[in-house]
């Protein structure tokens, strides 16, 4: 298997448990509603975050990621959000939700905002 076939399994593998995830007809819910939607909406922004960060690692390869990787690894995700939004229309119990598909942005685009935050970095210097 080639690297670059490599570097994409993490990104599809997540792809597939939040598949997996939003084909479930209900998801757990916590004893207060407005903690539940805390925790629910929190996972949608760490999930999309997480891919987006994903999506970033396998485009750049070895090399240093650019604002043009950046902003595609955040279109993939938002992308990935739409359909997955899309996906839970099919799925009983389940109601697509354009809410959800800001907070899969808002969670990718903070999560690359921190990638650069930290790629931009002076090194540390040493004592």
């Amino acid at each position: 298997m080639t690297g670059r076939l490599r570097r994409w399994i993490p990104p599809l593998a997540w792809m597939g448990l939040i598949f997996a995830l939003s084909a479930q007809p209900t998801l757990p819910s916590a004893p207060k509603p407005w903690l539940d939607v805390v925790i629910k909406k929190s996972g949608h922004a760490l999930a999309y975050g997480l891919l987006a960060w994903l999506y970033l690692r396998a485009l750049r390869g070895g090399g240093p990621a650019s604002d043009r990787l950046r902003l595609l690894s955040l279109a993939l995700a938002v992308a990935y959000g739409v359909t997955d939004e899309y996906h839970q229309s099919f799925v009983p119990g389940r109601t697509p939700r354009l809410l959800d598909v800001l907070i899969d942005g808002l969670g990718a685009t903070i999560a690359l905002a921190l990638e650069r935050r930290r790629a931009q970095a002076p090194p540390p210097v040493p004592r």
